[in-house]
């Protein structure tokens, strides 16, 4: 203990050149190495942090906030007008379940004549019409006459629709009331609030967003499957052929990154059509019949074809990486041992190929579960995934708030898929290249 103390005293004695403490001129230089790798980095990580982060924050603020119910902005002046202010002020002083009565459609009504002034009927008709159908023609239609409206206004509110008196509406009114809101993350599971309060499944015909993630999970993880078989044996060869042969191997792998993606999807199209090439082929050679050629378009096979062709690289190159640099004398002197060639490969050569097979398998699965072009193109009806269905509610039928929810699910599968592969392989035996 005492030759500790000493031996630290002496650090402490021991001076630089101009005269500093050693051990302070030591710190302040980590400090500035440690100073001089952030400025470095400094560039990457604000560049990660507006194109990645603080978009998927904004999505996932997206998928529980809609303020079209509550809350007017103008395109020009953008001046910001509050809606429905009386309406929810009755929902504030009536709990849930609470039946309408003169004073709610009272409410309403002047909360109409706001709606027509700033022309904001078809917003708060449409926020309404993403929990309950045709909501957004009642609104506009209700808008429309809304100087006309006289009391006692529920009655001339049951003369412009009787759906006015809907439980269904009114629970979807409440909900929107507020701008937040979890309705989109029930919606995306196939469930929905009913008036009082309780969460229950939406009914069987209008169930579809479990099927197309069921879908999007089954195909994804077959296309990684015959992405992993059909790409073993094309890195194994372009590991071991002599470097003439596999540069010339390798041009044919990435030749697919140098042609667009709509155009290997088309030529797809062209290939696997009724009409297309492949049955042509097999009606020329006499394998089928004419009447019998096979339906390989707008069907969950004409999807599994593309994307293992168009995904196929992104699990070839990772087991390349790994491959490459295994020693092949490791295999000769198993055999050379006893063991048979099948041993060899699976308890000398197989294992050592793990931490490629896990990074092409998240590649892929990753990226199957987020294409839509191919699948929408491809797939039709049978074929297309979950993304299909958020790009269609993005540009279609623009519930944002929807489309946010159903990949805050997406992201939410993947970072479980992240976190079960740490625990079963481990994420320190991933490797990429």
């Amino acid at each position: 203990m005492a030759d500790m103390t000493a031996e630290t005293g002496a650090q402490d004695a021991l001076v630089t050149a101009d005269g500093k403490p050693l051990k302070a001129a030591l710190r302040a230089a980590q400090a500035r190495s440690k100073r001089r790798a952030f400025y470095l980095v400094a560039p990457l990580l604000v560049f990660i942090l507006l194109t990645f982060v603080a978009p998927i924050l904004q999505m996932l603020h997206q998928s529980i906030h809609n303020d079209g119910f509550t809350m007017h902005e103008d395109v020009i002046s953008h001046e910001r007008t509050p809606l429905m202010v009386n309406l929810r002020q009755w929902f504030d002083e009536n709990p849930r379940g609470t039946a309408p009565d003169e004073a709610a459609y009272a409410a309403i009504a002047a909360d109409l004549l706001v709606l027509r002034e700033v022309k904001a009927g078809g917003q708060v008709g449409t926020r309404v019409n993403y929990e309950r159908s045709r909501s957004r023609s009642m609104f506009t239609k209700a808008v429309r006459r809304a100087e006309r409206l006289e009391p006692p206004f529920e009655a001339a509110f049951m003369d412009l629709d009787e759906d006015w008196a809907d439980p269904e509406l009114w629970a979807a009114m409440r909900s929107s009331a507020s701008a937040y809101t979890m309705n989109f993350y029930l919606a995306a599971i196939d469930k929905v609030r009913a008036p009082d309060g309780s969460i229950t499944n939406v009914d069987e015909d209008r169930a579809l967003y479990k099927k197309l993630f069921g879908r999007t999970l089954v195909l994804s993880l077959l296309i990684t499957f015959l992405t992993f078989v059909l790409a073993y044996p094309i890195a194994h060869l372009l590991a071991t052929l002599p470097l003439r042969y596999s540069n010339l191997l390798m041009i044919f792998v990435l030749l697919p990154f140098w042609t667009s993606l709509l155009v290997r999807t088309t030529s797809w199209m062209v290939l696997l059509q009724s009409q297309g090439v492949l049955n042509d082929a097999l009606v020329g050679s006499g394998i089928l019949a004419d009447e019998n050629r096979v339906q390989l378009m707008y069907n969950q096979a004409g999807t599994v074809i593309a994307m293992t062709h168009i995904l196929l690289p992104f699990m070839v190159l990772p087991l390349y990486s790994v491959m490459r640099p295994i020693n092949p004398s490791y295999v000769r002197a198993a055999r050379s041992l006893g063991a048979t060639s099948w041993t060899a490969f699976r308890r000398i050569y197989f294992p050592q190929t793990v931490p490629g097979i896990g990074a092409g398998a998240l590649l892929v699965f990753i990226l199957a579960v987020g294409y839509y072009i191919t699948p929408a193109l491809v797939g039709g009806a049978d074929g297309t995934l979950i993304s299909n269905l958020i790009a269609y509610h993005m540009t279609g039928s623009l519930n944002w708030s929807l489309a946010a929810a159903l990949a805050g699910m997406l992201l939410i599968g993947i970072l479980i898929l992240y976190w079960l592969y740490d625990l079963l392989v481990g994420i320190d035996n991933l490797k990429l290249g």
